[in-house]
């Protein structure tokens, strides 16, 4: 199980669990509306932005405020979550960034550091993340990682406006992790 205190950190990011607190700071970097095209809530919203964060306090899912180090910001939030100890895998996931770092290195970053725990620490055989199938700046930087492409779920998830998303996985083994990223 993944600790709810956990903290990641390397030089430049550090993800903390989240906490009501960070709600201001998080709101903040949710404009514009725009930036959720590809996401299940339009964060810009306060009663979407509450409706994605609720999974973390049911604790269901353990969701992290991503500092920027460098500019000592909030820059976004990420999560581990569908945590399967039986099959040692889970999904890192429910991850934004607000606008002014998009393209900025922290995406790869901070999921170095998680990918590194998950396989290091945890043991884990599989982790997933999965995105829109539209979203190819997302698509690219998982390829880019070294996740590989599994396969499309059609119609799979409600997005924001109606329209149903096709969900494309991706995933990487333990072995797979580049040693080249950590």
């Amino acid at each position: 199980m993944v600790p709810r205190d956990l903290i990641l950190e390397n030089e430049k990011v550090l993800l903390r669990p989240m906490t009501r607190q960070d709600f201001p700071l998080l709101q903040e970097i949710t404009l514009p509306a725009s930036m959720w095209t590809y996401f299940t809530h339009d964060l810009s919203i306060p009663e979407d932005f509450e409706a994605w964060a609720k999974p973390h306090f049911a604790e269901e899912r353990l969701q992290f405020v991503v500092l920027d180090k460098e500019k000592n910001r909030v820059a976004g939030a990420t999560a581990f979550g569908s945590f399967s100890p039986r099959d040692s895998r889970l999904e890192i996931g429910w991850t934004w960034l607000g606008k002014s770092f998009h393209g900025s290195g922290i995406n790869r970053e901070m999921k170095g550091l998680m990918l590194d725990y998950c396989f290091d620490t945890l043991d884990l055989e599989r982790v997933e993340i999965k995105t829109d199938v539209l979203n190819q700046s997302a698509r690219k930087a998982l390829i880019k990682l070294g996740a590989k492409e599994e396969g499309i779920l059609r119609s799979h998830t409600q997005m924001i406006l109606g329209r149903r998303r096709d969900t494309i996985y991706y995933s990487f083994l333990k072995g797979e992790w580049p040693r080249e990223n950590r």
